[in-house]
């Protein structure tokens, strides 16, 4: 089964993918693709959310040396980055190329195809999660209203791919990705 959880800045992943790995430590994490950056971006720029959208499809393809049955999630995934792009184009009056777009949602699309379970974490106006001073708060709320829209674009998540969105607190969210997957791995034990 292959996972990505996927919000905005400040939205609960990293507390999600971690309640649920350390209540279930089979399963491979795949860690934000801003920590496996350069670390020479200290501002939200086009090329940096490329790199993360190039990083985030890129480890989601198939790969021979891991087994078909391996459990992973992942801290983002390459809709997160596409979303960024759009709302930095948005926010910044950034103005990219048509072309360019294009390419990065084939690319996110084509990822997407190997996503069991997409997991989106809204913000919401009750939401306890407070972020940081230093937190871009305009681009937080820009890039969760377009990333609420491209998971509802079946062009960018196909028949293969069951998008949820989860809401309440840390443990409300941890037990229903929970639920989500033992009812996934139910049916795909029914299915051998």
């Amino acid at each position: 089964m292959q996972i990505v959880i996927s919000g905005t800045h400040s939205s609960g992943k990293s507390t999600l993918v971690s309640d649920v790995t350390m209540r279930h430590p089979g399963f491979e994490v795949l860690p934000d693709p801003f920590e496996l950056i350069d670390e020479a971006w200290d501002r939200p720029s086009v090329g940096m959310f490329l790199a993360q959208l190039t990083l985030a499809a890129s480890r989601l393809a198939p790969d021979s040396a891991r087994l078909p049955t391996a459990d992973r999630i992942a801290e983002r995934g390459p809709l997160d980055f596409l979303a960024y792009l759009l709302a930095l184009e948005d926010l910044a009056g950034v103005d990219l190329a048509a072309d360019f777009l294009k390419r990065a949602r084939h690319l996110a699309a084509d990822a997407m195809r190997h996503v069991d379970l997409l997991v989106v974490l809204p913000l919401t106006h009750d939401d306890a999660l407070a972020p940081g001073a230093e937190e871009d708060l305009e681009l937080r709320a820009a890039m969760n209203e377009v990333l609420l829209e491209l998971v509802e674009d079946p062009e960018l998540c196909g028949p293969g791919t069951t998008v949820v969105e989860i809401l309440g607190d840390p443990a409300a969210r941890c037990a229903e990705l929970e639920r989500l997957v033992a009812g996934w791995r139910a049916k795909r034990v029914g299915r051998t």
